[in-house]
């Protein structure tokens, strides 16, 4: 066995000026997951590279892949992922992941943008301030889940409520209504985040209608799994797709 001509010129196209340091030390293995994920899964599909790898990004937030992360971004900087997209999937995961968790992603997103030359702080993304932004959120929410949106921030009981409020006026109002990703890229890093991390099931179907809802058709959504495949193995993928097919529904 021997990788794959395609496997090899993919790895060239992430890593121009490098190899697999696992071909040295586990060359076995370095057949084995190059010509799988870097022939046989990139070529299942049409799915753009730069999709291919924000949703990868995403993917190894919610599983935690730290190390995985920092070899793959630059490959993803390399296909076209922008340095605000990057920045934009590590924010939002704080909202499904929380800060103990993305922290992190955020230090290793900062040192390989610095390695590549690029100056922080970025250019700002936000669009909302802190008068307004329950009711921008609450305007992203009804956008991308419907009109029974409108009021959820102040629906649940009383002692719960505040939660609801925080869903509109933190997670969409502070992060879905920013720059540098669109609400369709916004739901597919989401579903990402909540694939890979696993016993998010509700909330993972949940969002998998709300992708097909504006855009994110289920053959996208299998396509999408399909590339994180690698990334997270195949108990979470199933799983992933089984929500998708209860959403299609």
């Amino acid at each position: 066995m021997a990788i794959t001509e395609n496997a090899r010129a993919y790895r060239k196209k992430m890593y121009p000026d490098g190899w697999s340091e696992f071909e040295q030390t586990d060359p076995e293995f370095a057949e084995l997951f190059d010509n799988f994920a870097l022939d046989e899964v990139v070529s299942q599909d049409d799915l753009e590279d730069s999709t291919r790898f924000m949703a990868i990004l995403a993917t190894l937030l919610g599983c935690q892949g730290v190390d995985e992360f920092r070899a793959v971004l630059p490959a993803a900087l390399n296909f076209g992922v922008t340095p605000v997209e990057v920045k934009e999937i590590v924010y939002q995961a704080v909202a499904y992941l929380g800060i103990g968790r993305v922290r992190p992603f955020l230090s290793v997103t900062n040192e390989v943008l610095k390695e590549r030359g690029i100056s922080l702080p970025l250019p700002g993304q936000a669009t909302t301030t802190a008068k307004g932004r329950r009711e921008a959120g609450t305007g992203v929410q009804v956008e991308i889940f419907g009109d029974h949106m409108a009021d959820f921030w102040k629906s649940g009981p009383e002692e719960s409520r505040h939660i609801n409020c925080w869903l509109a006026d933190n997670c969409f109002g502070d992060y879905y209504t920013r720059t540098g990703l669109d609400n369709r890229q916004r739901e597919m890093v989401t579903f990402c985040y909540l694939a890979a991390q696993g016993g998010c099931e509700p909330q993972l179907a949940s969002h998998a209608a709300a992708n097909m809802r504006i855009g994110n058709n289920k053959a996208f959504l299998i396509k999408v799994i399909s590339q994180c495949l690698p990334y997270i193995g195949y108990p979470r993928s199933l799983n992933a797709l089984r929500c998708v097919n209860e959403a299609a529904k």
